[in-house]
């Protein structure tokens, strides 16, 4: 039998500066979070991945790699999952210190 005491989780991953960079850890919790809200946008439209395919023109396999962060969409992409789910994409000023 074997044994998986080794293996870390992602949190644990990220949190190693020696390993990832701030900007890498920036990076993937921005992708985190942007799938994150795909897929509660998704299930609360009551749509299945298969649903999500057929309205977005893309295939059931490539959504579920998408949501399970195995793959990671280009925006032409990424436009075509978020419409059918009534959303877009925006660019917005950042939050700063002072703030802005």
């Amino acid at each position: 039998m074997r044994s998986y005491d080794h293996i870390e989780t992602i949190d644990d991953y990220l949190a190693d500066e020696s390993r990832v960079s701030a900007a890498e850890r920036e990076q993937v919790s921005f992708e985190v979070d942007l799938i994150g809200k795909m897929i509660e946008a998704r299930e609360a439209r009551g749509m299945t991945q298969r649903d999500l395919a057929e309205a977005s023109g893309l295939k059931q396999p490539a959504i579920a790699r998408i949501e399970s962060m195995r793959s990671v969409p280009r925006v032409d992409t990424l436009l075509k999952l978020l419409v059918p789910l009534g959303y877009t994409l925006s660019i917005v000023p950042l939050q700063t210190d002072r703030g802005e």
